[in-house]
């Protein structure tokens, strides 16, 4: 565990700015002694994209990186749902901020809204995670043209279109067609509208015979993904732990994954769709 710190300022601190918190974060004792910093809400309103937004942190921490030099963890935009909504969260351009943090073993996001992290080039990330109610394309291709050679967790997650979401099944395939991880051993596509159809994926993919967790939880999946789960997951003995958290499978399809052997499959949380008119809907965890 990180010695860890969190930065926020909540209702109580009336007209307290982002640029007093990242002077709190710069003059605190602590600092030099910390190895993770969570930023929760910062001055004025989390959809803020002005000038005093969360950029001014993210800039904050590049111009002075040598007080950073012993962070090793970064969670951008802690928030909780009466806090900021995610699909609110203005976010940054991180794009500055790989060179800064050399020394840097898990960067946590959340939020998607003009986020941006340009070229993607870290020797010791080891932890990648994308908290969001709506993954852009650009952003997907940041991350699969990214060079991260000691990445060992990638957790991203999809949405759906209305919060930022704009690819397709084709992206995700792309995505892991043409990224290169070599040493992944935790594959998170989660929070999807198209669950099924990115399980089939994930078996198409070059991880699924190096990866240790699969995670595909926080989604639509249907006994039809289950299914999918249930007649290939037994071909990658590798594959230890399962993570299917908030699904809409039935309590039949969830016996038999339980069942499967030499692995830990987490089927908590089961949902039911909507029933609109005879129409069923299915809705990811997380979306605004």
């Amino acid at each position: 565990m990180y010695k860890s710190k969190r930065y926020a300022y909540t209702y109580k601190d009336e007209g307290k700015t982002v640029a007093d918190l990242l002077k709190e974060i710069l003059e605190d004792a602590e600092l030099p002694d910390l190895e993770e910093i969570v930023i929760g809400p910062w001055g004025g309103e989390c959809w803020d994209d002005t000038e005093e937004g969360l950029q001014v942190i993210v800039n904050g921490i590049v111009e002075n990186k040598e007080k950073f030099s012993q962070i090793k963890s970064l969670f951008f935009a802690d928030m909780e749902y009466e806090e900021c909504e995610v699909s609110w969260i203005i976010q940054a351009d991180y794009s500055k901020l790989w060179e800064a943090v050399p020394q840097l073993e898990k960067l946590v996001i959340k939020g998607s809204t003009e986020l941006a992290l340009g070229e993607i080039v870290h020797e010791n990330l080891k932890h990648f995670e994308i908290i969001c109610g709506g993954l852009p394309s650009h952003i997907m291709e940041s991350i699969q043209k990214a060079k991260l050679p000691s990445l060992q967790k990638l957790l991203l997650y999809i949405g759906v279109e209305d919060y930022g979401f704009d690819g397709d099944l084709a992206t995700i395939q792309k995505l892991l067609a043409e990224s290169d991880f070599p040493n992944l051993a935790y594959l998170g596509l989660t929070d999807s509208e198209i669950q099924d159809e990115i399980t089939e994926a994930v078996f198409d993919s070059k991880y699924i015979d190096r990866i240790t967790t699969l995670d595909l939880s926080m989604g639509s999946l249907t006994d039809k993904g289950g299914q999918i789960l249930l007649d290939k997951i037994p071909k990658y003995p590798n594959i230890k732990q399962l993570e299917l958290e908030y699904h809409y499978m039935s309590d039949e399809m969830m016996e038999k994954l339980e069942a499967l052997p030499g692995v830990q499959v987490n089927v908590e949380d089961q949902q039911e769709a909507d029933d609109y008119d005879g129409e069923l809907y299915f809705y990811p965890m997380l979306t605004e």
